[in-house]
């Protein structure tokens, strides 16, 4: 019988499962492929520079080494996501890591800057291939309840964890090896994961294969490259440049033509009704929420710690360095928790305690000793936002039939590419601007908090009404329900 998951549950909670060697390679395959996209993400930013004087970029192409990444890899998600539920998500899978080598490499041994950024989209498409079919084989692969719970715990603390060893990594390869070993250590994740994959992985997709809804994937993608690329260029040349002013217009009136166009379809790319659950609706608010306030966070912080107390890029590394660690101690942790408290009293606690820890670093000043607060804030906040990471993906898939599981994973790494960059234009830039570069830190560590604590206290109301079962499975109610 379903409970109210305000209340603690009745029946202790069942035992986390011990997988079969197989589960644990079929876990490590999908985990690492994700941990590899992760890393891409922010392996690059400390050796821009370097990588800049190499190709003879100039500082305002140098965007385009992020952009070029970021616009495939957001804007390509929900469909591939989708075409891996009607056609095979293991085909898609290995089609994306192959994808991925290749563009690696041609980003390793790029000779001039049109090459490297050629192989830099294409590392976004492949992303866009892995990411979702991943998280789909995933989800299909370990049956709602703990195995799953387990599966993306260790998943999203991976997601967290690559995201920032990329920071730390990045500045000791390019230091040591030079920039080009970013993109081939990226490349031999890619060439170890590949033979293994094949062999494990099993194939799923939907059992009718419905017609691809084409103008849906159209707009969607249309949408999405568009928004994407306006607040990646605003965060470096503000919301003023006309491009970026034509592009976030284009992107929101694509995005609503969208929402047209699949009203009104059969078999709709993505299902309005899907969109209307609570825990898809809510869930998905708090998955961008965690993504895009983390994000300004590190980005701020760098600044700061550069350019007010004077540390260098391995210095700065260091200080985010200890906030791997703790991601990998709460990845551990937060199935537990889930087990116990449910996924949206999880995901609500996570987004608390991430705001809460953000309070601190409104205390930043240019003493020495503001590193340690810098360090110990931004480690700790990372326990609960890897907490909110793994519970808002458990709520967000949890009771969605397996022939939509692409579907719905596609919405969760959507998700995440958005938030990890909206995050930076829209609060980033406040302190970019500012007369004094501390005064906007400390303004964007409030507006980052206040956001955090609110967007908890939102989600909490719009879940309200959930039913969980004491495992943290939900029932996936449609929003306008009681």
């Amino acid at each position: 019988m379903a409970i109210d998951p305000t209340s603690p549950p009745t029946s202790p909670p069942r035992d986390t499962p011990r997988l079969s060697t197989r589960d644990k390679l079929i876990l490590f395959v999908l985990c690492a492929a994700n941990f590899m996209v992760a890393l891409d993400f922010s392996v690059l930013n400390v050796a821009l520079p370097v990588l800049g004087a190499d190709l003879g970029m100039s500082q305002s192409a140098l965007q385009w080494a992020v952009t070029a990444f970021a616009l495939p890899s957001g804007g390509f998600l929900l469909l591939f996501g989708r075409i891996g539920d009607l056609y095979g998500r293991r085909k898609l899978f290995l089609t994306g890591l192959v994808l991925f080598a290749a563009a690696s490499l041609l980003a390793t041994f790029a000779w001039d800057p049109a090459s490297f950024l050629t192989g830099r989209a294409l590392q976004g498409l492949g992303a866009a291939v892995i990411v979702p079919s991943g998280m789909s084989l995933l989800t299909t692969t370990f049956a709602e309840g703990p195995a799953r719970d387990r599966a993306l715990g260790i998943s999203g603390t991976l997601m967290s964890l690559g995201f920032t060893i990329g920071v730390v990594a990045g500045g000791v390869l390019t230091d040591a090896l030079g920039w080009r070993s970013t993109m081939g250590l990226l490349a031999l994740f890619a060439l170890i994961v590949l033979p293994l994959a094949p062999g494990l992985l099993p194939e799923s997709r939907t059992p009718d294969r419905p017609h691809l809804d084409v103008p849906g994937a159209i707009t969607v993608t249309g949408g999405l490259l568009s928004l994407i690329y306006a607040l990646t260029t605003a965060a470096d040349h503000g919301f003023g440049r006309a491009d970026v002013v034509v592009t976030l217009i284009a992107g929101i009136a694509l995005l609503t033509a969208f929402a047209v166009v699949e009203s009104r379809t059969d078999a709709p790319l993505v299902s309005l009704s899907m969109l209307r659950r609570r825990t898809v609706a809510w869930g998905n608010l708090g998955g961008l929420i965690t993504f895009s306030m983390m994000s300004t966070v590190v980005f701020v912080l760098t600044l700061y710690l550069q350019e007010i107390l004077h540390l260098s890029a391995w210095e700065t590394g260091l200080v985010f360095g200890v906030q791997g660690i703790m991601a990998v101690i709460a990845g551990s942790l937060t199935p537990r928790v889930v087990s116990r408290l449910g996924a949206r009293r999880t995901l609500v606690a996570g987004l608390t305690g991430q705001g809460a820890f953000m309070i601190a670093l409104l205390f930043l000043n240019e003493h020495s000793w503001s590193v340690w607060l810098a360090a110990v804030a931004v480690s700790l906040a990372s326990m609960p936002h890897v907490a909110a990471i793994i519970s808002y993906g458990l709520t967000v898939t949890s009771g969605v039939p397996d022939e939509e599981q692409g579907l719905a994973t596609g919405l969760v790494t959507s998700t995440q590419q958005v938030g990890i960059t909206i995050g930076i234009p829209l609060l980033g830039v406040l302190a970019t601007t500012s007369d004094d570069l501390l005064s906007g830190t400390r303004l964007v560590m409030g507006i980052d908090a206040a956001i955090l604590l609110v967007g908890a206290a939102l989600i909490a109301l719009g879940l309200r009404t959930w039913r969980s079962a004491g495992s943290g499975a939900v029932e996936a109610e449609p929003v306008g329900s009681r």
